[in-house]
């Protein structure tokens, strides 16, 4: 599915970033929608909800800023809403250091995973609540975080009001940051005219100014997104092609397929990417409950 755009559209769209994040979100889950495999029912997690939690598994062996960061502002007396949970990482992380968790996701095969995660950790003090934000009906939360989870999510900006109203104190979100000259990024420029190759932190905050909420920012320093690698350069270019919503299409190959041989470093016999994005912490104290009776304002 493709567009084409004037100047003058794609700073109107950029102008209100609101619009410019649904516009990339459609964009992919129509591309979803025209791939999907029909057997993946309503669910498009059925199948991949295991293999979810052992890429975050590996991924939180390693140190991450954001992690240690959200902890140190969680009290022990404290309540967190954790929404898209999957398959419980965060939860589990939370209920260790607060007085209780609500997990909200709306895919059942995540919440499955994060049930038996949950046993095998003997973590009680989780409960779970299936549906999508902010359509669920939860109680406040002192915090509330999302990690990664938005990305599906056309309205952002209801998203955001959503984590307000349920939140107390910090909302925290976790979004992907790509690298400036990363693959991806000239790609988009090619294609779109702008850089935005995907729902991600740069395209938040800016919602988030735009709703008057000036948060502040933690860029991860810890490191732990490898870089990628690809078999081949044709390999590569059907993965770029995929993310860029172009499986279908042809007409841009030759320019990506040029973006890749001079982008890729060939390493060891497989084709190496290099650095694409890392993850930015975004927190700000919610507005949506300021007149709540004994809410704390240090």
């Amino acid at each position: 599915m493709e567009k084409t755009v004037s100047e003058k559209q794609i700073m109107e769209k950029i102008t209100d970033w609101n619009a410019l994040w649904k516009e990339l979100v459609e964009l992919r889950a129509a591309d979803r929608k025209e791939r999907q495999d029909s057997s993946e029912g309503n669910d498009p997690w059925a199948d991949r909800a295991q293999r979810f939690h052992k890429g975050v598994s590996e991924r939180w062996r390693q140190k991450d800023s954001s992690r240690d960061f959200i902890i140190s502002r969680i009290g022990a007396d404290s309540t967190v809403l954790d929404i898209g949970a999957g398959t419980g990482a965060w939860s589990i992380l939370l209920a260790r250091h607060a007085r209780s968790v609500t997990a909200v996701d709306p895919s059942e095969s995540m919440l499955s995973v994060m049930r038996e995660n949950l046993a095998a950790e003997n973590t009680a003090n989780v409960s779970i609540v299936q549906g999508a934000w902010p359509d669920v009906q939860v109680q406040a939360h002192d915090y509330s975080l999302c990690s990664h989870a938005m990305y599906g999510y056309p309205d952002l900006a209801a998203f955001i009001l959503g984590m307000e109203k349920h939140t107390l104190h910090t909302c925290f979100l976790l979004l992907r940051a790509p690298d400036a000259d990363c693959i991806q990024v000239e790609a988009a420029r090619h294609l779109w005219g702008h850089p935005y190759d995907s729902p991600n932190f740069t395209i938040a905050y800016n919602v988030l100014i735009q709703m008057g909420i000036y948060a502040n920012v933690l860029m991860e320093n810890t490191g732990y997104w490898k870089p990628r690698v690809s078999p081949s350069l044709d390999a590569a270019l059907e993965r770029l092609k995929r993310e860029m919503c172009l499986a279908s299409v042809d007409k841009h190959d030759a320019f990506l397929a040029d973006l890749l041989r001079r982008k890729l470093k060939k390493q060891d016999g497989v084709y190496v990417w290099p650095k694409e994005v890392c993850s930015a912490l975004v927190y700000w104290e919610s507005r949506g409950n300021c007149n709540t009776p004994g809410r704390s304002h240090s």
